[in-house]
Order: structure tokens, then C-alpha cells, then sequence
């Protein structure tokens, strides 16, 4: 028991020099209100990923692009409506998926404590149950955050792009209170997941007038990936795995940023500048090291709180 208390503790500390100060997140937000958030979410994570391995990949790309415009409010998953277009018909967004996932754990979730548990909080949850499914590490996610009212296409271009040097993606972080150690762990969340061919096809032709492909790509895996996305590729969903193993959460793919075998430009742009190759070696040799940070860095990330109310369907405002 002593020893549960340690390491409870301990969580707790970190948790506070993670947090935003004023930050209205806790542990125990819903421990009067929805004691069962935890386990209703985790059983429809689970269910959907039992059927279809991407789910879990899904789920977690959800939350990052969600957390990236007006905080982690649950913008990402409101439906166009009228002359307005939202976020999820931003190019960035067409590719997102599994959000049945949420509106299932929302269902089930407004039965059992209608109205009181936001649909950020379900996405917040999902991914950290995504990754624990994929192999990952879990924590304990803190809760609280409320739903937001607006999603405009436009705003997705504030996304990082797949295209991003390490100055691009040091400000994109970084006006979202997110520091260079944050982005290299988070980058590792590409340990999971499939990319389509448009995310990588200017670096692996035409890629300057000096060279038809990027000299910071290995040439073989270069070429595997032409063959992967030819010219004039007419099938929809041409692309190829974020890692060798991408529906297991683990180091792999900081050791493939090593080998010249990252398919994004802003992956291979961590080798770029000392501090982030430092860590890109430090992760590549220690899976634990990985671990650490990469669930250091969920929390402060998911704690970038903006929303209002608390959504009775996660698709609508109220």
C-alpha cells in the first residue's frame, strides 16, 4: 500500500509541473458525477479496435488535431452546417476516422450520467486508451475540459504540415505553450498509423532541380515508396505505414528517423537542430525514455483547454 502512495504521489507532482497553472483540470473531475467515464470509454475503444486495428492510430491523430485549433474542445468532431464549413472537411481533417468511437462512448455515457461528461473529455480519454491498447504506456488523464461551439475549415491550416522544417514546427509548438522536448516526444505518436501519398510524394520525386529525390531520405526507401505512389496514382488510398510495426506503439520510429526512413519532412527535420536529434537518439535507444516523456507531453498537450459547454451530441452544438 506504501508503496502505491509513492508512486501516486509521485504522479500527482507531475501532474502539477505539467499542468497549465489556473488550470481547471483533475484527476477526480467526474468521481461524484460519472465514476464509470473511464471504463465506458475504454469499453468502446476497445470494442471498435477489436474490429478494425487503424481504430486506435485513428483516435489518436483525432485528439492531436483537435488539441492544435482552439485548444482540445472537441472542434474536430462538430459537422458542417450550412454555409459553414468546420474542421473536419479541412484537407488536414479528410483523412481522420473512427469517430463512431466517441459518439458510441457518448451514447452510453449520456444513459448513465446524461449531460455531464463533454465530448473533449471522450477524446482526451480514447487516446490515451489507444495507445495503452497499441503497447503504449497509460496514465491517468485529467479531466474537465468542456466543448467548443466553433469549427471553421479555415483555421486547419494552423495544423503542422507533414512538409514543416524545425523552425516551422519549433513556432507551431511553441504558441501553443508546447517546448522542443514536447514535440519530439509527440512526433513519436508517428509510431502508429498509415500516411497517403500526397503527405510524402515531393520528396521522393521532383524533389529541387538539383535532385529528383530528398538527399535526407535513403535512397532504396525512396524508391520502394515510387513504387508504392506511381505517377498519375489513381488509387484512393495509395500511401504506406507511418513505421514497420504501426499498429504497435514503441521506439521504432525514431530509429527509422536515424536510418533516412521517416516519410515526413518534419520527421526527418528533428535530426535538424542539436536538441531534438539529441533526443531523437535518446528515444531510438531507450523505449522507457520514450515512454516517460511521450506521457509527459500527452498531459500538457491535452491540458490546452477552450471550450463552453458540454455537448449532448458530440457532432452538434447544443
Amino acid at each position: 500500500m506504501a508503496s502505491f502512495a509513492v508512486v501516486f504521489s509521485h504522479f500527482a507532482m507531475l501532474l502539477l509541473s505539467v499542468l497549465p497553472s489556473g488550470s481547471s483540470l483533475s484527476l477526480d473531475y467526474y468521481e461524484k458525477t460519472c465514476p464509470g467515464v473511464d471504463f465506458i470509454v475504454n469499453k468502446a475503444v476497445k470494442s471498435a479496435a477489436y474490429k478494425d486495428k487503424t481504430v486506435p492510430a485513428g483516435l489518436l491523430r483525432m485528439h492531436f488535431h483537435d488539441c492544435f485549433i482552439r485548444g482540445c474542445d472537441a472542434s474536430v468532431l462538430l459537422n458542417s452546417v450550412g454555409n459553414n464549413k468546420a474542421e473536419k472537411d479541412g484537407p488536414p481533417n479528410l483523412s481522420l476516422h473512427s469517430f463512431f468511437v466517441i459518439d458510441n462512448a457518448k451514447k452510453e455515457l449520456e444513459s448513465y450520467c446524461p449531460g455531464v461528461v463533454s465530448c473533449a473529455d471522450i477524446v482526451a480519454l480514447a487516446a490515451r486508451d489507444a495507445v495503452v491498447l497499441s503497447g503504449g504506456p497509460t496514465w491517468d488523464v485529467p479531466k474537465g475540459r468542456k466543448d467548443g461551439r466553433i469549427s471553421k475549415v479555415s483555421e486547419t491550416i494552423q495544423l503542422p504540415s507533414p512538409s514543416f522544417n524545425i523552425s516551422q514546427l519549433q513556432q507551431s509548438f511553441s504558441q501553443r505553450g508546447l517546448s522542443l522536448d514536447d514535440l519530439v516526444a509527440l512526433s513519436g505518436a508517428h509510431t502508429l498509423g498509415f500516411a497517403h501519398c500526397s503527405s510524402f510524394e515531393g520528396r521522393i520525386r521532383n524533389f529541387c532541380p538539383a535532385s529528383n529525390v530528398d538527399p535526407e531520405m535513403n535512397p532504396s526507401f525512396a524508391a520502394s515508396l515510387r513504387n508504392t505512389c506511381p505517377v498519375n496514382n489513381k488509387a484512393k488510398n495509395a500511401g504506406a505505414y507511418m513505421d514497420t510495426s504501426s499498429t504497435t506503439f514503441d521506439n521504432n520510429y525514431y530509429r527509422l528517423i536515424l536510418q533516412k526512413k521517416a516519410l515526413f519532412s518534419s520527421d526527418q527535420a528533428l535530426l535538424n537542430f542539436p536538441k531534438t536529434k539529441n533526443l531523437v537518439y535518446k528515444f531510438a535507444s531507450s523505449k522507457e525514455a520514450f515512454n516517460r516523456a511521450f506521457v509527459n507531453s500527452m498531459i500538457k498537450m491535452s491540458s490546452i483547454t477552450g471550450g463552453q459547454e458540454i455537448r449532448k451530441n458530440c457532432r452538434a452544438v447544443n
